[in-house]
């Protein structure tokens, strides 16, 4: 089980001064007049850089203290799960050595998500079940032994029963309240790199409440709460870092102006804002058409992080992007392409560098293996790690398709530089010759034809070779050298909860499907586009050669004739005839 998303620079001055010319002792005497005149007149119109340096504030306590986190990771689906103890969820038990693992992966902090619902006794005490506090505490210190910097919180008991407040008042406060008090008394002589978290991803929709302002007012009365629980508690904890969230810890002007008001109004110098961000929406699912991370994809970002900073971390209060990743992901890794997927990544990483806003991933077993201590994709988190501490090239595409039979033509990829140089072209470790092999002229890079050839003189269907640029800082860039010919659909017969397209992809890979009624208007769920989302309404098999068209999209498809339009990263095309009568649904190869 996955889990579920509700969401949806700082710059440096400089000047240089340039050294007099050499003047003899007359002609320095002549000039000395009229240099005092120079110099007066610039001290009047020239900007008090001094002055100018000396009133830009210095980095707040708390600043420097999530700056240090940074980066961090989310050991998610885990103590956060919801059934009987850690591994309901599917994760297996976390060890000493997944978290020492982390650590040694550069990771400077780790979110440890805990969902306490089902390990808090009966009322009037709510109190917490020991074993589970004791495991919690456990995880905690392998974490802080491992110089982590760690973050506890109340996880999915948002929506499992925080989000019933409005009915529910006094004792889903109560209940509240009593988690907190003994997590504060368990924590309060724990050093300061632990810091507490008020709730995960605050939402009241889930228990019927749809007026914002009293969302907004439950919210401020729980991190209220939360905040003198844990102030008064004593110990270490009359100073710890807490952390409030935004409703839903969303990134939206109006949601991040109330907590800005709820922190500025406590008057504590030791508060972090945070808010999470799983991308724009339509690229982060890929639906409606968004398969590449294009120019809106990229001004989310912007926008949303220049939001960010403005409201908080130029005012002074430091910022942790909770949680980040990427929707689809709660499908499937691959519902966006890897090249498009790796731009992302690389991009976020470097604007909220920029921003001075602390990141950590989510990584719900997703990511990086519990027990092989391995990433999944090592590509990704290679971007991810580069993105630290400085921008990696990237390119248009990192798909170069040759149609077989087809005449082969000099190929051209425009790179994204990033202010990056390209070093080397190489296949397997051979080094591709600049000139003959490809040639650099500013950022468009083109392979020759004849370099092409000889790396497909196999010609079978499918990766011919992978070619790696590699630049003088930042990650390599990877191109993927594939042959391919036109994928062929086949009929078949099936139900809305069976209905598999046999597909000879011929190489090829499916980016997006279209679904429209042949009587006219899109077909399937999110009907205003008709470009479906990957992964959650289809998805193709290439080991097993076929398109399965989920339950998910048959719940709201209407009987009659759906006329479906497979979209090829090659560019390719291929329509395909579906007709639906009740749970029946057979499809026919156009």
């Amino acid at each position: 089980m996955l889990k579920k998303k509700s969401l949806q620079s700082h710059s440096t001055s400089a000047f240089s001064s340039r050294l007099l010319p050499k003047f003899s002792g007359s002609a320095l005497t002549r000039l000395l007049p009229l240099a005092l005149t120079a110099f007066l007149l610039l001290a009047l119109i020239a900007p008090d850089v001094s002055a100018a340096a000396a009133k830009k504030p210095k980095p707040s306590a708390m600043q420097t203290y999530v700056d240090a986190m940074q980066p961090g990771w989310n050991l998610g689906n885990t103590l956060d799960a919801t059934g009987a103890d850690e591994t309901s969820w599917g994760n297996p038990k976390v060890t000493k050595e997944l978290i020492k693992k982390i650590a040694d992966q550069g990771f400077k902090s780790i979110r440890i998500p805990v969902t306490w619902d089902v390990h808090i006794g009966a009322a009037p005490n709510y109190t917490l079940e020991a074993a589970y506090l004791a495991r919690v505490r456990q995880v905690v210190d392998w974490a802080l032994a491992e110089k982590l910097y760690v973050m506890i919180n109340v996880h999915h008991d948002s929506w499992l029963w925080v989000s019933g407040m409005e009915q529910k008042h006094d004792e889903v406060l109560a209940r509240y309240n009593a988690v907190w008090k003994q997590v504060a008394a368990t924590f309060k002589n724990y050093p300061d790199k632990l810091m507490f978290e008020s709730i995960n991803e605050p939402r009241f929709t889930d228990g019927g409440t749809t007026d914002e302002a009293k969302a907004t007012a439950m919210l401020n009365e729980l991190n209220k709460s939360f905040h003198s629980i844990v102030r008064s508690s004593g110990g270490k904890n009359t100073v710890r870092p807490l952390v409030l969230p935004s409703l839903e810890s969303s990134p939206t002007q109006e949601r991040m102006d109330v907590l800005y008001q709820t922190i500025t109004g406590l008057k504590d110098p030791n508060l972090i804002a945070t808010v999470h961000y799983y991308g724009f929406w339509p690229f982060s699912v890929n639906i409606a058409g968004y398969t590449k991370f294009d120019a809106d994809t990229q001004n989310d970002i912007i926008q949303t992080f220049d939001k960010v900073h403005a409201t908080f971390t130029a005012k002074g209060i430091p910022v942790i992007l909770g949680e980040y990743g990427l929707l689809g992901f709660d499908q499937s890794t691959a519902a966006i392409e890897q090249g498009e997927k790796l731009k992302f990544f690389e991009f976020l990483g470097y604007y909220l560098k920029e921003k001075k806003i602390t990141s950590m991933l989510w990584d719900n077993g997703q990511h990086f293996g519990r027990t092989t201590y391995k990433w999944s994709d090592a590509q990704l988190f290679t971007m991810i790690k580069s993105s630290w501490t400085t921008r990696s090239a990237t390119a248009e595409s990192d798909l170069i398709y040759l149609e077989k039979g087809a005449a082969v033509k000099d190929t051209s990829i425009l790179l994204n530089l990033n202010g990056n140089k390209l070093t080397s072209l190489s296949v397997a470790g051979s080094k591709l010759k600049q000139g003959s092999d490809y040639t650099l002229s500013g950022n468009k890079l083109t392979i020759k034809a004849a370099k092409l050839k000889s790396l497909n003189k196999s010609g079978k269907l499918g990766v011919n070779a992978t070619l790696a640029a590699k630049f003088n800082k930042g990650a390599a860039w990877t191109f993927k050298l594939t042959v391919y010919a036109k994928p062929k659909l086949n009929n078949a017969t099936g139900t809305t909860t069976s209905f598999k397209i046999p597909a000879a992809f011929n190489g090829d890979s499916l980016a997006t499907m279209e679904a429209v009624y042949a009587a006219g208007g899109n077909a399937g769920p999110q009907n205003w586009t008709p470009y479906k989302e990957f992964a959650y309404t289809f998805s193709p098999s290439y080991s097993t050669g076929e398109i399965n068209l989920t339950e998910n999209f048959f719940k709201e498809v209407n009987d009659g004739e759906v006329i479906l339009k497979f979209h090829f990263w090659s560019g390719e095309i291929v329509s395909y005839k579906m007709t639906k009568s009740g749970t029946a649904v057979s499809g026919v190869a156009l």
